[in-house]
C-alpha cells in the first residue's frame, strides 16, 4: 500500500466514512493566506518544482538549516536542482515532523507520485513534477482550480494599490481573490519601518501627516480604499496582545513624539495599539468587516541571519506574555464597550493559551443573529500539525461550540498547500471518529454531517458573508 493512500490519517471505520462521505469533496475557502497577487493575474508557469515548492518556503528552510544544510543550498545562488536534490536529501530526515507528511500529499495530490522522496528518488522526482509543471494546467490559476478553491483573501499592505486584484475581477477569474488589510507597519510605531511606513501612507493618500488625527484620517481612507476593491477582512499581526487605557491627548503626544524621534515608552507603545486598534475595529463594524488578529509570533530572532537576508526568513519562534488574559480580554472589552467589535477570529501561536483564548471569545459572544461572532482560529504556524490542531480543537469544543467553527487555513505562500485543507480535513475526522467509537459522540449523521460539512466550508461561507 502507498504512503498516502485514500485511509490516510484515519484510523477507525467512522473516521474513513465521515471523510469520504461529508468533507472530502467540499470547496475550499482560502481566508487567509500569503499568495501573491501578481503570480495569480500573471497566470504565474513554474519553471520547476523548486521555484514552486521550495521557494519563501520557511518551513522547509528550517528542516533544511536543522539539518546542516548551508545556507547556499536554501537561499543562496544555487541552481534550483541543486537545491532540489538538498532537499531531497532532508526529507527521510522530517519523520515526526509535518513536513514528511506534507510533502507526500502534496507530490500524491498535484502530480500523482506515490513514490517516496529521498536521495535515490530524486533524479526520477525532479523528471516527473517538472514534467507536470511544464504543461499550461499547471499554471497558478489552473493549480487554485484544481484545489477546488472558490476564494482566496491575500494578505496586502494598507499603502498598496491592489492593481493585481482589480485585473483579477477585470478578467472575470472564477475564483474569487480578494485583499485583507494588514496595517501592522502602521500599528508597530516602536519599530524601525513604522516612519517609513508613515511615509508611504502620506505619499498614497496625498495627505500631510503630521498629527494623530490626519494620520488615523489617511488609514481609515485607505480601509475605504479596500473596501471599494472588495476587502472584507482585516489582519493584525501582534507579538503580544496590546491593552492599556487612553486618552486622545495621550496618543496625540505619543505619535508627536515617534514623529521627532524621541523615545517611546512600552506603555505610550501599549496606548498607542490599543488606540488605533479600536479605531480601526470601528470601522470594520461600520462596513461588515471580519478583523483578524495573529498572536504571539516572536521575529527574527538571530541576528546574524536578519542582517544576512533580511526578516521572514525562517528564524522566528513561539513567544510568550504576562498578563495575556487580562489584556486579551481588555482589549476586545474596550471594542465591545464603545459599539464596535466586529466579528474577529484570534490565532494564538502559543499553545499554552489555548483555554485562556477558548474561554476568552466565549465572554464577547453577545449578538443575536450570529453564530460564533468570536473565533479561535485553527491551528497556525507552528500549531498547524496533528497534535496542535487537535489541542485546538478540543479547547475550542469544550471552552465554545466546534459545531460553528469557520475551519481551516493555509496561510502559506504555496500554491499547492492546499493539501493542508485535506490534512486538517482527516484530522477533524478521525478525532471525531475517535469520539464516536469511544461512545462519547452519538453516531448518528444527522448531528455528524452537519458538524464535519459546516467545519470544513459552510461556517466560514455563512461567516463572510459569500
Amino acid at each position: 500500500m502507498a504512503f498516502i493512500h485514500d485511509d490516510f490519517m484515519l484510523k477507525n471505520e467512522t473516521a474513513k466514512r465521515l471523510y469520504h462521505s461529508f468533507a472530502e469533496v467540499l470547496p475550499i475557502i482560502d481566508y487567509h493566506c500569503h499568495l501573491s497577487p501578481e503570480e495569480i493575474a500573471t497566470d504565474k508557469q513554474f519553471k520547476n518544482i523548486t521555484e514552486l515548492w521550495l521557494a519563501g518556503d520557511h518551513y522547509k528552510w528550517r528542516a533544511l538549516r536543522a539539518s546542516g544544510v548551508d545556507e547556499y543550498y536554501i537561499t543562496g545562488e544555487a541552481e534550483d536542482k541543486e537545491k532540489f536534490l538538498k532537499w531531497a536529501e532532508t526529507v527521510p530526515q522530517t519523520l515526526g515532523n509535518p513536513l514528511y507528511h506534507w510533502t507526500h500529499l502534496e507530490l500524491k495530490k498535484y502530480f500523482g507520485i506515490e513514490t517516496l522522496l529521498g536521495p535515490d528518488t530524486a533524479e526520477e522526482i525532479w523528471e516527473e513534477a517538472n514534467r507536470y509543471l511544464s504543461q499550461p494546467d499547471f499554471s497558478a490559476r489552473n493549480l487554485i482550480k484544481q484545489s477546488n478553491v472558490v476564494l482566496i483573501n491575500t494578505t496586502d499592505d494598507p499603502t498598496d494599490d491592489l492593481r493585481f486584484h482589480k485585473q483579477l475581477q477585470t478578467e472575470g477569474f472564477e475564483v474569487k481573490v480578494l485583499p485583507t488589510f494588514r496595517p501592522d507597519k502602521g500599528v508597530e510605531i516602536n519599530h524601525p519601518t513604522f516612519l517609513t511606513f508613515v511615509e508611504s501612507l502620506s505619499e498614497v493618500t496625498g495627505k500631510a501627516l503630521h498629527d494623530y488625527d490626519t494620520y488615523m484620517d489617511a488609514l481609515l481612507e485607505r480601509v475605504d480604499y479596500f473596501h471599494q476593491v472588495g476587502g472584507r477582512l482585516a489582519d493584525h499581526g501582534l507579538g503580544t496582545v496590546p491593552y492599556a487605557t487612553y486618552t486622545r491627548d495621550d496618543v496625540r503626544r505619543t505619535f508627536k513624539k515617534a514623529l521627532t524621534g524621541e523615545t517611546v515608552s512600552l506603555y505610550e507603545e501599549e496606548q498607542f495599539k490599543t488606540a488605533v486598534i479600536n479605531t480601526l475595529a470601528k470601522a470594520y463594524t461600520e462596513r461588515g468587516w471580519v478583523m483578524q488578529i495573529h498572536f504571539g509570533a516572536i521575529r527574527n530572532n538571530n541576528t546574524k541571519m536578519f542582517e544576512q537576508l533580511g526578516p521572514d526568513s525562517g528564524f522566528d519562534s513561539i513567544n510568550d506574555q504576562a498578563n495575556v488574559a487580562l489584556k486579551l480580554n481588555g482589549l476586545l472589552n474596550s471594542c465591545e464597550v464603545m459599539g464596535h467589535l466586529p466579528k474577529t477570529i484570534l490565532y494564538n501561536l502559543n499553545a499554552t493559551y489555548n483555554d485562556i483564548v477558548g474561554t476568552t471569545m466565549q465572554n464577547f459572544q453577545t449578538e443575536a443573529g450570529i453564530k460564533g461572532k468570536i473565533q479561535f482560529g485553527s491551528g497556525w504556524w507552528f500549531n498547524d500539525t496533528k497534535y496542535g490542531m487537535e489541542r485546538q480543537l478540543k479547547s475550542l469544543s469544550e471552552a465554545g461550540l466546534l459545531m460553528h467553527f469557520v475551519g481551516m487555513l493555509t496561510d502559506s505562500r504555496s500554491f499547492i498547500s492546499y493539501s493542508r485543507h485535506e490534512y486538517f480535513r482527516r484530522i477533524l475526522c478521525n478525532l471525531v471518529g475517535e469520539w464516536v467509537e469511544d461512545g462519547e459522540v452519538p453516531n448518528d449523521d444527522t448531528l455528524l454531517q452537519p458538524l464535519i460539512e459546516n467545519i470544513c466550508y459552510y461556517n466560514a461561507k455563512r461567516y463572510f458573508n459569500l
